[in-house]
C-alpha cells in the first residue's frame, strides 16, 4: 500500500487541511490518490475548520481533492462532535476495526496513493481498546503529525512522536501549521526544538486561504512528498 497518515496532536490542529494539501499537489502532479478518513463525528456541529471561513466538511474537502464521493471518503459518520467509540455508541453502533481496515484497503486498490487522515490524536478510541494509533499501525503507513506551531506545542508534539514510535509507526515528519510568513522567535524556536529533541523532520504549511484546489495544491506543493512516499 503506497501512502501517507496523516495524524495531529489534537483536533483541530490542521490534519484535514494538510491532507487536502497533499492530495490536490499529488494529483496536480499526476498521482492517481485517493483519501480516506475511517471515521468522522460532529456532522451536527458546525465544522471546526468551518468556523474559519468557507471551509467545508472534512469530508467534503478531502473528497474534493481526490476527486472522490465524499461518502467513499468517510464512510462511517455521526452527528455529535463527540469520540468515535461515543459517537456510535450514541448511534447504537459498534466500530469495526477489521471494517475500517477493509475501506482503507478498498481505497487504495489499482494502485492509488493512499492519503488517509486520522481522528484527533493517536490514542483517540475507535472502538473498546482500539485506537487511531492501532489503525496506523496495522495499515503500516509512514506518519506525518499535524501540529500547532503556537505555545504548548512542544510538548504535545513530542509526545505524538514518542506514542508513535512507541507502537513502530514510521514518523516521517511533523508539520506546522499555519506556518506565518513572518514566524516569531517562539515558533521558530519551537521548530527548532521539537526537530532536535524528537529527532524528526519538521516541515510548515503556510496559511491556505480557503479550500480551492488550486490554492491547496500551491501549499502542498512546498512538502517533500515524493520523498515521504520513497522513504
Amino acid at each position: 500500500m503506497r501512502g501517507l497518515f496523516v495524524t495531529g496532536t489534537d483536533t483541530g490542529v490542521g490534519k484535514t487541511i494538510l491532507s487536502g494539501a497533499l492530495l490536490a499537489a499529488m494529483a496536480g502532479e499526476g498521482e492517481r490518490v485517493r483519501a480516506y478518513k475511517p471515521v468522522l463525528t460532529g456532522l451536527d456541529e458546525p465544522a471546526e475548520i468551518g468556523a474559519h471561513g468557507r471551509w467545508p466538511r472534512d469530508h467534503e474537502l478531502l473528497a474534493a481533492a481526490a476527486g472522490m464521493d465524499p461518502e467513499l471518503v468517510a464512510p462511517s459518520r455521526y452527528g455529535p462532535a463527540v469520540s468515535p467509540h461515543l459517537a456510535a455508541s450514541l448511534a447504537g453502533e459498534r466500530i469495526d476495526p477489521a471494517r475500517l481496515l477493509a475501506g482503507a484497503r478498498t481505497a487504495a486498490e489499482q494502485g492509488h496513493t493512499l492519503i488517509v487522515e486520522g481522528v484527533g490524536g493517536l490514542l483517540v478510541p475507535l472502538a473498546d481498546a482500539y485506537t487511531v494509533r492501532d489503525l496506523a499501525a496495522a495499515l503500516g503507513l509512514g506518519v506525518l503529525i499535524a501540529a500547532r506551531p503556537a505555545l504548548g506545542t512542544i510538548n504535545h508534539t513530542l509526545l505524538s512522536i514518542e506514542a508513535a514510535r512507541a507502537a513502530g509507526l514510521d514518523v516521517r515528519a511533523v508539520v506546522l501549521t499555519p506556518w506565518p510568513p513572518e514566524p516569531s522567535e517562539l515558533q521558530r524556536s519551537n521548530r527548532e526544538t521539537i526537530a532536535r529533541m524528537g529527532a524528526v523532520e519538521v516541515q510548515t504549511l503556510a496559511p491556505v486561504p480557503g479550500p480551492d484546489l488550486p490554492d491547496l495544491a500551491r501549499a502542498g506543493a512546498d512538502l517533500p512528498w515524493r520523498r515521504w512516499l520513497s522513504a
